[in-house]
């Protein structure tokens, strides 16, 4: 692939990350709608998303979900694992102690990334990913030390499952980079099916109050639950992986910034120096794209 076409795919699946960090304000403008219902209800609006696009340009829509059982097993249970993990991580530890370990996937990107052929991991991808993940720890803390009880429970252990699977997820798809990111569509419906089956396991329906809930609810199987992870799928497989993923810590700096935008946060010095760290450490990760533009 051509140096012009992978920048172009690596800047796709930042539109990825621009998506997710309306991920935040979306989920709490739904209201009251559980995890896995809001999961099931999003993911169900990304395939329809997906079958109107196949159905309108006429495609073959088995042509697309006709894949190996690998194929699969592996996007399955990358969106359903990552989903199903995460919830019960923030059911079972600290907010904060759970979103700091589940925060480890973009760093395990990049260090994975050194398994694929024809990829290469130096040190600017791994301080890259090292300085995003500073940044991202001081958004999740606020400058303060996060207070860990010091024992690792079955909280911690999900959360570390989150950051696995999708760290292995994104990596496994570059594996997979002859399947159609149309095999998402597919992916997205049986999340939807598994995050409904498990919402009647362990939920008590709860439906958007108003216009204005359903319209997030909308929002979100649109972008962050929907078209993200197609951009992702496309970036992951013909884009730079070190560089997205360091760019990934872009999500948690963004999603602050909207909330400060829309009043519900305040600026501080410590929003501030995490931007830098992020942004300083994407550039530094795409170091390989960006010299090689300006040659």
């Amino acid at each position: 692939m051509d140096v012009a076409a992978r920048r172009r795919a690596t800047l796709l699946g930042f539109v990825a990350v621009l998506m997710w960090a309306l991920l935040a304000l979306l989920t709490a403008a739904s209201g009251r709608v559980p995890p896995f219902q809001l999961a099931a209800m999003a993911f169900a609006i990304a395939f329809l998303l997906a079958l109107g696009k196949w159905l309108w340009r006429g495609e073959a829509i088995f042509g697309h979900l006709r894949q190996p059982p690998l194929v699969w097993a592996v996007g399955i249970g990358g969106l359903f694992g990552y989903h199903f993990f995460y919830f019960l991580a923030l059911r079972r530890a600290p907010a904060v102690e759970a979103s700091l370990i589940a925060y480890l996937w973009p760093l395990l990107i990049v260090l994975f990334s050194a398994l694929l052929p024809g990829e290469r991991l130096r040190w600017w991808h791994i301080a890259g990913g090292l300085a995003g993940l500073a940044g991202a720890g001081l958004l999740l803390t606020g400058g303060e030390a996060a207070a860990w009880g010091g024992a690792v429970g079955a909280g911690h252990l999900a959360a570390m499952a989150c950051a696995v699977i999708w760290s292995s997820y994104s990596v496994l798809s570059r594996r997979f980079a002859e399947v159609p990111t149309d095999t998402v569509g597919g992916f997205c419906g049986a999340t939807a099916v598994l995050a409904g089956l498990a919402h009647l396991l362990f939920e008590r329906t709860v439906w958007p109050a108003d216009a204005g809930q359903w319209l997030a609810v909308a929002g979100l199987g649109l972008g962050p639950v929907g078209l993200a992870f197609f951009f992702w799928d496309h970036g992951v497989k013909r884009g730079q992986i070190q560089a997205l993923g360091a760019a990934a810590y872009a999500a948690p700096l963004l999603s602050t910034l909207l909330l400060i935008l829309f009043g519900f946060a305040e600026p501080t010095w410590t929003v501030a120096i995490a931007c830098l760290l992020i942004t300083g450490g994407a550039v530094l990760a795409a170091k390989d794209l960006l010299v090689r533009k300006a040659r």
